[in-house]
């Protein structure tokens, strides 16, 4: 092999061994987490991506009710997954807009094709936004 050929095989195998030493330092540190559970069962998916689940965020989008978190979460998991087939970066948070209430909202239902689910996510609406 020439000179140049390994000196490029060389630094493709450090390149491997970096992104692998950086996966391995990132699941220790996930591992020692606070966002685990018992035996490594996940609580949460983890501080950066469920801040926006926090009491006052419920208060920040205008919800007057009762705050549970399960609920919050499952309301808020349709605007998520409306965000993931759009992928308009408002679509979140019009969404969430004045507790789950817009027309954004319904239209997030309609397009995951869950309509028939809707009585159901306005007793949860009304419930946190009383």
């Amino acid at each position: 092999m020439s000179q140049r050929s390994q000196s490029q095989r060389g630094s493709g195998i450090r390149a491997v061994w970096t992104c692998l030493a950086i996966a391995l330092v990132v699941q220790a540190v996930y591992a020692n987490s606070p966002w685990r559970g018992e035996r490594g069962v996940e609580r949460g998916v983890g501080p950066l991506l469920t801040h926006h689940l926090t009491k006052r965020s419920f208060f920040d989008i205008q919800c007057k009710g009762v705050y549970d978190k399960s609920i919050f979460a499952r309301l808020d998991r349709i605007c998520e997954d409306c965000y993931s087939l759009f992928r308009e970066p408002q679509i979140h948070s019009l969404c969430m807009s004045k507790c789950f209430t817009t027309r954004y909202f319904d239209g997030c239902v309609e397009s995951l094709l869950l309509n028939e689910d809707m009585p159901k996510f306005r007793k949860m609406i009304e419930y946190l936004a009383k």
